[in-house]
């Protein structure tokens, strides 16, 4: 739900204003960036010197040390994000992250914004509200550069590029793969990376599992939630029901949702089965007043997708999936004035928004695995249409703006896509392309080069470059917006990516990771104000900037001491030019302490900065580490079936972190909750 709001009768997106896309930090006090960039290189080569220098050490370790660290590192562990097929993450070349079902159970999350919130190089621009509505950057990237998708459906929306995570239910996760940096020669559209998330699979026995959950906290603050996964006949199934409910953790910034979720995999003979999934959503929340704008917000979502798909093998070296995917998101917005300014009598409407998309889609991909070779070859096809309407309340109306203005525009997009992996020895090397078109900004060739190397069986070091791209919103090109003419002659933003990384378990107790990244970035979306001309001399996007963005991350976890383990995280990155606000640098600290005893109760203590260094117009404050903690107690327990008690308390110190003086984050709050699971 990205709208647009009219401030000093100019163009401003409200959302991007109450959520931040602007991040700005300073690193480490007074330090230089040319001392920031030398520290970082040195610590990457400190790293891969370690791990150089302990591969003998390693490789001398007996049988059961190495079984102990490969509680970190697994062979065996298969992601699909980097070609859409899996392979083994030590043949990976990518800077990736995974999280598991089991991570997101230890968080208690609640939504998919504070998933992400728990990773090295993302930055997560939200009030930290039950059910807030969030933006994701990735490595200093915008918003609308993120790729995010939900079984292989993309999820941003058309009018603007980002999408909205707050429709998509944590409850139905089975893990959701991060790819940093750019990913388009794999999935298109997607240069600053992408966000996978995986749904949990149909069940594959007759007797039925599954778990019956509820909580409550402060402020009527609810989540339900009921699945279950079994086998009939040759029809395996998940199904899942759920809700959320609160009446505002702050200035009655009250949230309700429902979803729903079904999958089905049926299978039709030895060689082939069909799949069929569905789900629906439909957030509302209460955004609350906002002072310093005069204005007072609330909005609803509705998010449908459904896919099928018919996965065949010809024999044993060769597979081939055929899919077709349909996404429906409905966006709402309302907003009054609040009678405290300008802007006309409270209650008076001020702005109305209505987004209405409708994408469908289908892809092809054929693999095929001999020996030490492993290729992809895929197409995507995809036709969008956007039916966009914008109400003018009387404030807009005496500036020229029509009482309603429509807008119909629609996008149809094809690629082909093929990549190659070789896995020799203890190298892995993965080339990739794709071509892009679409009948707007026409055409875009992604070339990518992966290269994974295994030190051991503990360590890896990881090197890539890749051009990536993003396609302009249709509100760019086609639709426009309040005051924003569109542009239908804008090229693709585009960048050429450079990654380099080490990670490793070869100390006896931690497991390291460590990667330094580059990422130059042309024809990058600017708005020229008044460039639209007469008439109106509205704003226009035009593509002449140019953004570079290079930093650091590092993360480190421990194994379990007496089932407590410690794991910390950081990242930094530095982007020039600055953008309108001065905003130079961002970074994060990441740290945590975990117990996990399977037989009494497991635990966590979270505990997060950012540093955001905004101006005093946006009265931001965040001086302070937000805290979390959540524990889990098992109080009854019989074969398969069980039950246990879960306690929260979110921010458990009052620290304040919010980057607008009008959406302040929650204070200290607890809940508590039961789980029944069989």
């Amino acid at each position: 739900m990205n709208n647009f709001y009219e401030v000093d009768n100019r163009n401003v997106n409200f959302f991007q204003l109450i959520n931040y896309k602007i991040f700005e930090c300073r690193l480490f006090g007074d330090m230089t960036n040319h001392r920031i960039k030398k520290c970082a290189i040195l610590s990457l080569f400190f790293l891969i010197f370690f791990i150089v220098g302990s591969y003998k050490t390693c490789n001398a370790q007996s049988e059961e040390e190495t079984e102990f660290l490969q509680m970190f590192y697994k062979d065996k562990d298969l992601v699909i994000s980097p070609t859409r097929n899996p392979k083994p993450i030590s043949e990976v070349a990518e800077n990736i992250t995974v999280i598991t079902k089991n991570d997101i159970e230890m968080m208690n999350a609640h939504t998919v914004s504070e998933v992400l919130n728990s990773v090295p190089g993302l930055f997560i621009s939200f009030n930290q509200d039950f059910g807030a509505f969030a933006q994701v950057s990735i490595q200093g990237s915008e918003p609308r550069h993120v790729l995010v998708v939900v079984d292989d459906v993309p999820w941003n929306s058309l009018l603007e590029g980002a999408a909205a995570s707050g429709s998509i239910p944590v409850g139905i996760i089975e893990r959701i793969e991060i790819i940093k940096g750019p990913a388009s020669s794999t999935w298109g559209s997607s240069l600053g990376g992408v966000i996978n998330i995986i749904t949990k699979p149909a069940g594959t026995t007759e007797t039925p599992t599954g778990t019956i959950s509820g909580s409550y906290g402060e402020r009527q603050t609810q989540d339900y939630r009921i699945e279950a996964a079994g086998k009939l006949g040759p029809a395996g199934y998940y199904l899942y029901l759920g809700r959320q409910d609160s009446d505002g953790l702050r200035n009655s910034r009250c949230f309700e949702t429902n979803n729903l979720y079904s999958k089905f995999n049926i299978t039709l003979s030895d060689n082939a089965d069909l799949g069929l999934t569905m789900g629906y959503s439909n957030p509302e929340v209460n955004f609350g007043g906002f002072p310093s704008l005069d204005i007072r917000s609330s909005g609803l979502l509705r998010a449908f997708f459904t896919t099928a798909f018919l996965n065949m093998s010809f024999n044993p070296e060769m597979d081939i999936k055929i899919s077709v995917r349909r996404f429906e998101q409905k966006a709402v917005q309302d907003n009054e004035v609040l009678g405290l300014g300008y802007l006309g009598l409270s209650g008076q409407p001020y702005l109305g928004n209505i987004y209405d998309e409708a994408t469908t889609g289908a892809s092809t991909k054929l693999t095929w695995s001999h020996g030490f070779q492993s290729v992809v070859l895929g197409m995507d096809y995809a036709h969008g249409k956007l039916e966009q309407t914008i109400n003018a309340g009387p404030f807009l109306q005496t500036a020229g703006v029509p009482v309603a203005a429509k807008a119909h525009p629609d996008i149809d997009k094809y690629a082909v896509f093929f990549n190659d992996t070789f896995d020799i020895d203890n190298w892995s090397i993965t080339p990739g392309i794709r071509y892009d078109y679409n009948d707007i900004t026409g055409s875009f060739l992604s070339p990518s080069l992966g290269v994974a190397y295994r030190l051991g069986r503990e360590s890896i070091l990881r090197t890539s470059v890749a051009r990536g791209f993003t396609i302009p919103p249709l509100a760019s090109t086609s639709s426009g917006g309040l005051f924003l003419d569109p542009n239908s002659s804008l090229d693709p933003e585009d960048v050429w990516s450079y990654q380099v990384g080490a990670e490793s378990g070869a100390l006896h107790y931690a497991w390291i990771k460590a990667t330094l990244f580059y990422h130059d970035l042309k024809h990058s979306l600017t708005k020229e104000p008044y460039g639209g001309g007469p008439p109106l001399y509205n704003d226009i996007y035009i593509n002449n900037g140019k953004v570079r963005r290079e930093g650091l991350e590092l993360e480190m976890e421990t194994l379990p001491f007496h089932n407590f383990s410690f794991l910390a995280g950081s990242s930094y990155v530095d982007i020039r030019p600055y953008n309108e606000n001065g905003s130079k640098d961002r970074y994060t600290y990441l740290i945590g302490i975990r117990y996990d005893n399977k037989k009494t109760f497991k635990g966590q203590v979270t505990g997060q900065y950012v540093w955001w260094d905004l101006g005093p117009a946006y009265g931001a404050k965040y001086d302070d580490f937000i805290w979390n903690f959540n524990l889990n107690k098992k109080i009854w327990s019989k074969q398969n079936c069980g039950m246990e008690l879960f306690f929260s308390g979110h921010n458990i110190f009052d620290g304040a972190q919010y980057t607008f003086v009008d959406s302040k984050n929650p204070d200290r709050w607890v809940e508590t909750g039961i789980k029944f699971y069989f």
